[in-house]
């Protein structure tokens, strides 16, 4: 039984605080829909201002100006323009409440000239006056003139939700934000104003912008005998930060490690000048390392005939010379491809002679005998 009390007392106290943040959700969204619809509404108002008139009788335009500057025909005009198709919620609001517009327009228009006041505030009441916050529109901290004493945002400012608590602004601490987070000090202080400005890099805390009024140094720097905090060399320490093939560089505070030349076996800095030794490959000349030409050593660094040497950065290459290639480690003579027998031509297609031609051609036509007269 208990647990089945424990089970619904939790379900209540997460669907008690759900419930109280959608509505303060619904509570700013309705604001922000509200504070749209005045603007488009003051936009509309200027773009139909003299709308349709330009040139001509001047006298009658006047008279058909002062009609249509108040006429429905304008209103209806304005409010077609003030929501997007697709904005659910900026269309329903106007739907749901567009005789509190007609009511502004054709009767409190010149007394209530400011329409997110006359409407958002003090007739929707879905908005605040800037500066404060919640059903009451309860003051910030700090005043609704400077809320948050100018150093911070106050929670469901200019809405009809919200707890008014304050949102420091970077370099300010506390409930009212007049208090300086570490690293910053108070140039200027008093009840109702706090100037924060950040301490020199070298100070964890500090009463003042030099290195000499850190109350506490970072990590990274260390007290003099003056006071002040001073950059710790981590680079010339006996036994040295970086690893092998690197060398340290000093920062403000801390360090970094690069990495050497790759002519080089160790160094104290960058380039070929700082090398500690040469890397394989690389002699020292005039304390700067540069590549050693096997190619042109007296002792050859390709023996065997029909090689050749290439120097390379550090090292070098060998091959065999043009018709030979290499086999077991031998230079042998690149062997010719063998030669494909030339097919044999193909005989002539013998003409077949035509039948009879020859004999027509040579024989002279007999004269018919006696019996077939």
């Amino acid at each position: 039984m208990l647990s089945i009390v424990f089970v619904l007392s939790f379900w209540a106290t997460n669907f008690i605080f759900y419930t109280a943040y959608t509505d303060a959700k619904d509570l700013k969204d309705s604001c922000s829909t509200c504070r749209q619809i005045t603007d488009n509404f003051n936009k509309g108002f200027e773009r139909t201002a003299k709308q349709n008139f330009g040139g001509g009788n001047t006298a009658w335009e006047e008279r058909k100006l002062s009609k249509y500057e108040t006429s429905e025909i304008r209103l209806m005009e304005i409010v077609e323009g003030l929501c997007d198709s697709s904005s659910f919620e900026c269309n329903h609001m106007v739907e749901e409440h567009e005789e509190h517009l007609e009511t502004w327009w054709f009767k409190r228009k010149t007394k209530h000239p400011d329409l997110f006041k006359w409407f958002c505030i003090d007739t929707m009441k879905v908005c605040c006056p800037k500066g404060t916050f919640g059903p009451d529109c309860n003051a910030c901290v700090g005043g609704s003139e400077r809320p948050c004493h100018g150093n911070g945002a106050c929670d469901g400012d200019g809405t009809r939700a919200g707890h008014g608590k304050c949102s420091c602004h970077h370099g300010y601490k506390g409930e009212f934000c007049l208090d300086c987070i570490d690293g910053y000090f108070n140039e200027e202080r008093n009840d109702t104003f706090s100037l924060c400005k950040e301490c020199h890099a070298s100070c964890k805390t500090c009463t003042g912008p030099t290195n000499e009024d850190c109350d506490e140094c970072k990590p990274g720097w260390e007290e003099n005998e003056e006071g002040a905090c001073t950059d710790v060399d981590e680079c010339s320490k006996e036994s040295p930060p970086c690893k092998e093939n690197q060398y340290c560089l000093n920062t403000d505070g801390s360090y970094s490690c690069k990495a050497c030349d790759k002519v080089c076996s160790g160094c104290s800095g960058p380039g070929p000048e700082h090398c500690l030794a040469c890397a394989d490959g690389y002699k020292d000349e005039e304390g700067t390392c540069i590549d050693i030409n096997e190619c042109e050593l007296a002792d050859p660094a390709c023996p065997g005939e029909h090689r050749e040497c290439v120097n390379t950065k550090g090292s070098y290459k060998c091959y065999c010379v043009s018709g030979f290639e290499e086999q077991d480690g031998v230079c042998v003579p690149t062997p010719e491809p063998e030669q494909e027998p030339e097919p044999e031509p193909e005989p002539e297609p013998e003409q077949e002679p035509e039948e009879n031609q020859e004999d027509t051609d040579s024989k002279p036509t007999d004269p018919p005998t006696h019996e077939d007269l």
